[in-house]
């Protein structure tokens, strides 16, 4: 049975205080309600520690929004695996789209980063995505296949089953459109199709797939119900506890 998953990425929002207003709100919801699936969130890394401390019985999953390559050294800024599984985090988004836009990540860098999160004990949460032109131009299969490929296909059967993937449709995140269901269904099959193609069905079977693309509370139900899409990748819908809920709800 794959894991059924919700996750939060905060991004760069939130003070201090109302980061830490929200997650006391979410672990007191998550206590009082029957939830059908994980729930994970990935707030500012100035955050992290606060959230271990507050969800201190692993209720919600904490996650870091990046991590780097390199085990240690002189890399200012940057955050390592050691450094996250110091803390008992649960592991790290690598590979968001504003990661690779902004900062010239690419699938090699994403190789690296998810072999060493697997290596130290940390569930990388890998993104991928095609852009609007890619989608226009009728490259979106083709693009995921590769991202898939490079970041991936170096890990055992055993790693990958380790690997939770997040499609996103770098076209659908803070613009308001929404890939149809249909549409992230197709995605989402195709991604499983290629890594049954490597490892056979069974493995491909056991690795859960996000959607990230703008799920909202009133899409949340019909997105999840497709069969190849075992949760969420939610970006502002994460920072309303009433939206969030709602959308955790889709899996009830």
């Amino acid at each position: 049975m794959r894991r059924k998953i919700v996750a939060g990425n905060w991004k760069m929002n939130k003070n201090v205080i109302d980061a830490q207003q929200l997650m006391i709100q979410l672990l007191s919801y998550k206590n009082n309600n029957a939830t059908n699936c994980e729930v994970w969130i990935a707030p500012p890394s100035l955050y992290l520690m606060m959230a271990k401390d507050i969800f201190e019985k692993d209720e919600i999953g904490v996650f870091s929004q990046d991590m780097s390559e390199h085990e240690s050294g002189a890399y200012t800024g940057e955050i390592s695996a050691d450094m996250l599984e110091s803390i008992d985090a649960t592991g790290s988004l690598i590979g968001h789209s504003e990661r690779r836009q902004y900062h010239g990540e690419t699938d090699s860098h994403c190789n690296r980063k998810v072999k060493l999160a697997l290596d130290k004990g940390l569930t990388p949460i890998y993104c991928n995505g095609e852009t609007l032109e890619q989608r226009k131009a009728g490259q979106h299969l083709e693009v995921v296949k590769n991202q898939t490929e490079v970041a991936l296909f170096t890990l055992s059967a055993e790693e990958i089953k380790k690997v939770v993937i997040a499609y996103e449709p770098v076209w659908a995140i803070g613009t308001g459109e929404t890939a149809t269901p249909e549409q992230a269904q197709e995605i989402h099959a195709h991604i499983r199709s290629i890594i049954a193609a490597k490892y056979g069905q069974e493995v491909a079977d056991e690795v859960s797939i996000l959607y990230g693309g703008s799920v909202k509370p009133d899409n949340a139900k019909e997105i999840f119900s497709q069969p190849d899409i075992d949760g969420g990748l939610i970006g502002g819908a994460a920072l309303k506890l009433e939206d969030f809920s709602k959308i955790i709800e889709g899996f009830n």
